[in-house]
């Protein structure tokens, strides 16, 4: 399968292939995320989305996700997370109103449903039920061209997540135990702005921004289900 590349922003390129999800801007990005390396507050010309094996141990993983930069040409700092899901499966969506413009690159493994506050924590007592977290991972990268606020940028993590979520509820998704599942344990949000435009203090999905956040996830999100269901002939393994 061939690598796809794809231009949702004026100067953001994102690439998807089996190897990893990059994407790449021609000028610095103000990003906000709980990624492996870049995490927190800052700005980078890439974000790279890495895909490991389902075995990967994770005792290295900021250096392995800087050798993989580097093998692939990246320079400069940059956000890095991993996923055992096939990244070659991510998909964007786009969302436009007006003058702004959102879209959502996302991944999705759920071989590692959780429940959040339901599923136990990782090292609970086993006769509590706790398991050792799989491999699954939902990561979703937000790309707003536009001026967020530090504030602004917190509000559209806990936007997408609403999103994702309530993806998940609509597909009916569960967790090994039988509940609902919210998420799975190792999911990560990245939300990306440009800085142009005028300056945005809010992204709720009340506001236009966050609408737009939350359709391009949730867009994003239901693609990925139906072509999984689509290749897999049903839904075996959810």
């Amino acid at each position: 399968m061939k690598d796809v590349q794809e231009q949702p922003l004026p100067g953001v390129t994102v690439t998807i292939g089996r190897r990893a999800v990059r994407v790449a801007s021609r000028e610095p990005l103000r990003v906000l995320s709980s990624a492996v390396v870049g995490g927190g507050y800052g700005s980078a010309g890439e974000i790279l989305n890495v895909h490991v094996d389902d075995k990967y141990d994770g005792e290295r993983p900021e250096e392995d996700l800087a050798a993989t930069a580097a093998e692939l040409g990246v320079a400069g700092p940059f956000v890095g997370l991993m996923t055992a899901a096939y990244t070659q499966y991510a998909r964007c969506a786009v969302e436009s109103l007006g003058d702004l413009t959102v879209a959502a690159v996302v991944s999705v493994g759920l071989s590692n449903t959780s429940s959040a506050g339901v599923t136990p924590p990782i090292g609970a007592d086993p006769a509590d039920g706790a398991a050792a977290p799989g491999p699954g991972t939902i990561n979703v990268i937000l790309l707003v061209d536009g001026a967020l606020t530090p504030a602004a940028m917190v509000n559209a993590v806990i936007t997408a997540t609403e999103a994702k979520t309530m993806t998940l509820v609509e597909w009916d998704v569960k967790t090994p135990e039988g509940q609902a599942a919210s998420g799975t344990s190792t999911d990560t949000v990245v939300v990306a702005c440009t800085g142009r435009g005028d300056e945005l203090s809010y992204a709720g999905p009340a506001t236009p921004v966050g609408w737009l956040a939350a359709r391009a996830v949730r867009s994003a999100m239901t693609r990925i289900c139906e072509e999984k269901v689509a290749r897999d002939g049903g839904r075996d393994g959810w």
